[in-house]
């Protein structure tokens, strides 16, 4: 578990409202205390900050934040102010719906295929309440083919989250999946689906290893020949996210600064969403792929308040 960096003078939520509801005055804001105060807080102390600010100026601070902050910076201090569960429904929303008639659905693949399945339960509890639909009827709606398919199997089944795998019904899915596949033309997508939708994140990575000591060829690499589109970014999700999420979220990381131009919105969300997870392991992981540790790529590709907001979620190297 990540832990952010807390200035070593002690505060109140209180004195930190305070200090806030001053940066806001006058022409424009003071965004280097607003960026030094609520960088360095842990979830519960924002929300306390949150709630002395209502009670000492009956006014919303996030709404405070976004009218005075602008930009990148105010994408991220305002996903940062969210409880891990709103940034994960108020994202599903934005990318299925937010976009028509081009779903980013890129970004729901990530966010469904990259959490558990009582993070799923609990995601589809606080979806169908803060939007009064099924999470389910967004994906069918703007999700197609096979990939809708497995999204909506990946959504509705419980799969079990301990670590005891059955050897022989780990043979069985690499003998399925080997069958499907390599004896026709393709491999058959309702196998995948199954297979990726019901078991668990023990048994993927054990039926990753018997797949290649059987048929000395990697899953992966079997899923990169055999699907394509949103269906084999969904599959690659699940088994990469089985195996390591910290080295998963470190190759989006680099994704999104290599080449011409930042992916903000996905140094964003990451950066964000995994600071309080597990953001030392993706340093780490960043690192041992990339031979650079994970804060220079960040300081390089950002500028200003945002970058000093984002290298203070990154914490030290």
């Amino acid at each position: 578990m990540s832990t952010l960096r807390i200035p070593s003078a002690p505060t109140s939520p209180r004195d930190d409202a305070t200090q806030l509801h001053s940066a806001f005055k006058g022409i424009g804001c003071d965004a280097a205390v607003i960026v030094n105060i609520l960088a360095h807080r842990a979830a519960s102390q924002r929300d306390d900050i949150q709630q002395e600010f209502e009670t000492l100026y009956s006014y919303d601070l996030k709404k405070e934040l976004s009218s005075e902050l602008h930009g990148n910076l105010k994408k991220a201090l305002l996903l940062w102010m969210q409880t891990p569960m709103e940034r994960d429904i108020t994202t599903l929303k934005q990318a299925l719906t937010g976009h028509i008639p081009h779903p980013e659905l890129k970004i729901a693949t990530e966010i469904i295929c990259s959490r558990t399945s009582s993070q799923i339960r609990q995601i589809k509890q606080a979806y169908t309440s803060t939007y009064d639909t099924y999470l389910e009827i967004d994906v069918e709606a703007h999700a197609s083919g096979n990939h809708k398919q497995l999204m909506l199997a990946y959504l509705s089944t419980t799969r079990y989250e301990g670590p005891e795998i059955d050897r022989v019904l780990v043979e069985n899915d690499a003998k399925a999946m080997h069958k499907s596949g390599e004896k026709k033309f393709g491999m058959d997508e309702r196998v995948l689906i199954q297979i990726f939708s019901e078991r668990s994140k023990a048994h993927l990575v054990a039926l990753d290893s018997a797949y290649h000591k059987m048929y000395g060829r990697e899953l992966r690499k079997a899923i990169k020949r055999e699907a394509s589109g949103h269906f084999k970014h969904a599959l690659l999700t699940i088994l990469q996210c089985a195996h390591n999420p910290a080295k998963y979220f470190a190759t989006v990381l680099r994704k999104a600064m290599k080449g011409l131009g930042t992916k903000d919105t996905t140094l964003i969300r990451v950066v964000v969403t995994r600071a309080e997870v597990d953001m030392q392991q993706i340093k780490e992981e960043y690192q041992k792929l990339y031979k650079k540790p994970l804060i220079d790529a960040v300081r390089l590709e950002t500028l200003g308040h945002y970058r000093t907001f984002l290298l203070s979620l990154l914490g030290s190297n």
